[in-house]
């Protein structure tokens, strides 16, 4: 169903291209907010990330237009956890950043010629997925040996590609203002509507990207 929704957007696009009024070219960058929801994400924190890449203004009546985007997405989530015991306190953060090519295809309303609003499908592809652990150790027994040791066994980086799907699709919304030279500034949250967990026994929890953005760009 969800495929099925993005290809009914690429068709609409293909036909609003064609019968475009005026088209305009543009690029953004901002600050991305993300989360990862579903089971097992009580203890869970956001990540903070970027977004960059380009897009397509199709305007299609005077107050109707699809935009089109491709942008490269910096999401995840984080895990933090201090445990204590026999004069040893380890602090250990584990951030999960999974990066996407992300291509929302919007449905654009503009109630004026500065101010709009925007929703539609966005489809995702993995571009990677990491886990960062880093962990912080004190305390009277916290000599460098056992500090060396315990960094050993729980720090370092792992590439956790292989548990991530290669797709991801989800539903996004904003608003965007754009001043008369170009420049434009927009808001946008994009929920997550499918699992993002592959792997053996991942039908078992389900797990959604979440993500709020926001951005400024230009258009011509």
């Amino acid at each position: 169903m969800k495929k099925q929704v993005v290809l009914v957007a690429i068709a609409l696009f293909a036909f609003t291209f064609t019968n475009a009024q005026d088209i305009k070219f543009g690029a953004k960058a901002g600050v991305n907010f993300a989360s990862v929801g579903g089971d097992f994400t009580e203890d869970s924190e956001g990540l903070t990330g970027f977004h960059i890449g380009g897009l397509v203004e199709i305007l299609i009546s005077e107050k109707f237009g699809i935009q089109p985007e491709i942008l490269y997405s910096a999401q995840g989530n984080k895990f933090e956890e201090t445990t204590s015991d026999i004069g040893i306190t380890a602090k250990s953060t584990s951030k999960q950043k999974i990066d996407y090519i992300n291509i929302p295809i919007l449905g654009k309303y503009y109630f004026t010629e500065e101010f709009s609003v925007e929703a539609g499908p966005q489809i995702g592809f993995l571009a990677s997925a990491n886990r960062e652990n880093d962990i912080e150790v004190s305390g009277e027994n916290a000599t460098p040996e056992v500090i060396a040791i315990i960094e050993s066994q729980s720090g370092g980086e792992q590439d956790i590609s292989d548990s991530v799907k290669g797709t991801d699709f989800s539903l996004a919304a904003g608003a965007t203002y754009r001043l008369p030279m170009g420049v434009f500034f927009s808001a946008r949250y994009a929920l997550g509507l499918s699992n993002i967990n592959d792997g053996p026994g991942s039908d078992n929890f389900k797990n959604q990207n979440n993500v709020a953005q926001l951005s400024v760009g230009y258009s011509f």
